[in-house]
């Protein structure tokens, strides 16, 4: 009797790791989905704000004597291996501005765009004789960052209104890379 007791308890165990394997499996399935969809609106959300940046900055950086001759979005190059990504470039025949563009500007998005900026003409070896401006772009910019940006000699570009407008007062000086 001992013996169909245990081997009944064996079987159950087994049909409870069953039971657990399934569960494990449909929630791997919905995770899954769930990334899916939280990477679709994340690239959405990004075009959207890539969008509303890219009419204005070419508009204010012509206001601040940069005539914009050509833009670029999602610019993505590979050399050696490693990647790089610019959000948005803006250039005419003498200086290229390459913008990093969040939805909500952080100091450390700041600080990876600056080394984006010193490896730029590694990775965009066309530009190598263009005068480089870092500019960076953002919905909401956290406290602190437009200031930590402006010290660093790099734009800031925020939401005023309908439209973006340069955060930088007129007596700024941008850093040339």
């Amino acid at each position: 009797m001992a013996q169909q007791e245990l081997s009944r308890e064996v079987q159950e165990i087994w049909e409870l790791f069953r039971a657990v394997a399934k569960q494990q499996e449909e929630n791997a399935k919905k995770i899954e989905q769930l990334s899916d969809t939280v990477d679709a609106l994340t690239g959405k959300w990004g075009k959207f704000v890539e969008g509303l940046v890219v009419p204005g900055a070419v508009r204010i950086f012509n206001e601040r004597g940069i005539d914009v001759e050509q833009t670029s979005i999602r610019n993505k190059v590979q050399r050696n291996g490693q990647e790089m990504e610019i959000d948005v470039l803006l250039e005419n025949e003498e200086y290229v501005v390459a913008i990093e563009v969040r939805s909500t500007l952080k100091v450390e998005d700041v600080n990876e765009h600056m080394e984006k900026l010193r490896r730029f003409r590694e990775f965009f070896p066309r530009f190598k004789e263009y005068k480089l401006i870092g500019a960076v772009a953002g919905i909401v910019i956290e406290e602190e960052a437009d200031k930590y940006t402006y010290r660093r000699g790099l734009f800031v570009i925020g939401q005023t209104g309908e439209t973006v407008n340069i955060l930088n007062d007129e007596k700024f000086k941008p850093k040339l890379w």
